[in-house]
């Protein structure tokens, strides 16, 4: 099988050849010019979703540019999206920044407190920021979720021109709310509302918008164009004639799709010959306990989610000819990589969202499902599913939730290369500023990064960015790990974890299946020594006592729900006080006239 990985990549680098060569012909500009950028985030992709890496999806244009550039296969971030998106456009740890976590999950008692603000802090620096002032022009199509208090928007942190959701996630095909957390869908134009088409599709809206800022300027400067998609997030949604494309491929189930994911990425050499494998955590369903009814809807979201992702690819790769017709592909550098790892949540039988469901035009149909009006999702088993090869999925800190698909091309960065040296979220920011130029200093006043440039790595210099000793930490909600050289310490809070700390050798056994915490305890004390040098540099806070993230998103979306309704709720109340008022003044009247002598 690894003959056919490699023969892969060669058919997607003549593919990409045969784009390349008009671009070129077009081109005027001087070699010396600094390049464009353009940063694409997909949202809850798992490892392997992409073709490159293994997945069912048709991504040919990101396995174009996987093939003319470099594909990172132990590249890490964090387990949630809004730390993730601080650390990946500032280059700095997530305490640091001031988004830790998400307010969906934000128990009361940190609310507010350093680095659980959940805003851009003042002294942090966007990479929009740092290349605006080498003067590039500086575009954002997308969800932001970074923050939406007077000066929290994109266009207070480097972005000159920007349509940004502020939100955890939104419809695909209509502005409007996925969850009862929002009361709607916030977009956000240059900072003021926007209104967005009557009939759309996310990922089409959000290059058309890409695309329209880019044009816009007839400036000789280059961009920086940062393209976050709402695709895989819930809802899952798709056109239907590319979720039709993958009709049957998932009736096999999830336990199936797990094992086939493995063996790929074993048979392509991403995981080791001999690594343990993993099956689906103990409490999944499995595929033959479902009704018929039932697995025809759980098929058919892989389908729609596989479809999704080829949507997204397909208006990539509008993007790219784009470009290409402007004359600047060569002069572009691609980053594609994930938040976190796949979403396992399944909110359609959360109690009560049916009749949220049903008051804001949602279903959850075998007929339709991913079309407008569907909610669609693929729940823990599916995720558990597509992780592969790594262990749980999103929220968690084990290899499911943290290890994701990273591909860098363009100039700057040679072609055909796999790295499997260590790297994190945090480089990426750093590592552009390299490719453009612009220097990576902190200016005064500034808060410094925390991550560091894989230029070294890309280049050749060197076959990995962090050396022996060198440590990663990262924490959300409680979630938590340490990697130092092949040793990654692990808690998982409940719950799916149980709170206690496990020892790893991330690279041999990429499931995370033997604890080595008491086999090895003097390397385990290490790594918990160096976690909590982690913890308290970086201004990791604890938890509460008894917190548990999914009951805390119920209070905080029941908290958000009544501060939607205050206005009708306290107009009810003074309603029912005067009734019960004029009851009362009602029955001590007619206490008077039957007994005048009592009065």
């Amino acid at each position: 099988m690894r003959h056919v990985f490699r023969n892969g990549l060669t058919a997607a680098i003549l593919s990409m050849a045969s784009l390349l060569p008009a671009a070129a012909q077009q081109e005027a500009e001087p070699a010396a010019k600094r390049p464009n950028i353009i940063l694409i985030l997909v949202d809850d992709a798992a490892f392997m979703d992409f073709g490159a890496y293994g997945g069912e999806a048709r991504t040919p244009n990101i396995d174009r540019l996987a093939a003319s550039g470099a594909m990172m296969t132990n590249y890490h971030t964090s387990p949630l999206c809004s730390p993730s998106r601080a650390m990946l456009l500032t280059g700095m740890d997530s305490h640091r920044t001031g988004v830790s976590t998400i307010e969906e999950v934000l128990p009361p008692e940190l609310k507010g407190k350093p680095g659980y603000t959940l805003r851009l802090e003042p002294g942090v620096l966007t990479i929009a920021d740092r290349l605006k002032a080498a003067g590039y022009r500086t575009l954002m199509s997308g969800k932001w979720h970074l923050g939406h208090g007077d000066g929290d928007l994109p266009n207070h942190h480097g972005f000159d021109r920007s349509l940004a959701l502020d939100a955890s996630g939104a419809d695909n095909w209509a502005a409007k709310a996925y969850m009862p957390y929002y009361k709607d869908a916030p977009w956000f134009e240059d900072g003021a509302p926007a209104k967005l088409p009557d009939a759309f599709y996310s990922s089409e809206l959000l290059v058309d918008r890409l695309i329209q800022y880019i044009d816009e300027s007839d400036s000789s400067a280059p961009y920086f164009g940062y393209l976050a998609f709402q695709a895989v997030h819930i809802p899952v949604q798709a056109p239907k004639e590319f979720s039709d494309r993958y009709a049957g491929q998932f009736d096999a189930g999830w336990e199936a799709t797990r094992r086939a994911r493995w063996d790929r990425a074993v048979a392509s050499g991403i995981v080791p010959a001999g690594a343990p494998f993993a099956a689906l955590p103990d409490d999944s369903r499995t595929w033959l306990s479902l009704t018929a009814q039932d697995r025809a809807k759980y098929a058919r979201a892989m389908e729609v989610y596989s479809g999704m992702i080829e949507a997204m690819d397909h208006h990539i790769g509008r993007l790219m000819q784009h470009i290409s017709a402007r004359g600047e592909l060569n002069n572009t550098i691609f980053v594609i990589t994930s938040d976190n790892g796949p979403e396992p949540s399944d909110p359609v039988h959360e109690p009560w969202m049916d009749i949220w469901m049903a008051l804001n035009g949602y279903n959850w149909n075998l007929d339709g499902m991913g079309e407008a009006g569907s909610l669609g999702f693929i729940g823990p088993e599916w995720a558990s599913a597509v992780s592969a090869p790594g262990s749980f999925y999103k929220f968690y800190a084990s290899s499911g939730g943290l290890r994701v698909p990273m591909v860098i091309a363009g100039p700057g960065v040679p072609a055909g290369q796999r790295h499997a040296g260590l790297s994190f979220v945090t480089d990426v920011t750093p590592t552009l500023l390299d490719l453009a130029g612009a220097g990576a200093a902190t200016p005064e006043g500034a808060r410094p990064l925390t991550g560091r440039s894989l230029l070294p790595m890309l280049s050749g210099e060197v076959d990995r960015a962090y050396g022996p000793g060198d440590a990663i930490g990262v924490e959300v909600s409680g979630n938590s790990a340490l990697f130092r050289d092949t040793w990654k310490i692990v808690r998982n809070m409940p719950p799916v974890g149980d709170g206690k700390w496990r020892l790893y050798d991330h690279v041999k056994d990429p499931a995370e299946v033997n604890d080595l915490s008491e086999a090895m305890p003097d390397v385990f004390k290490s790594m918990l020594a160096g976690y909590d040098a982690y913890a308290a540099g970086s201004g990791v806070l604890a938890l509460p006592d008894g917190y548990q993230v999914e009951r805390q998103v119920r209070r905080n979306a029941i908290a958000r729900q009544l501060s939607f309704h205050a206005g009708a709720l306290v107009a009810i109340g003074t309603v029912f006080v005067a009734m019960v008022g004029l009851l009362a003044f009602w029955l001590l009247r007619r206490r008077k006239r039957k007994h005048p002598a009592r009065a």
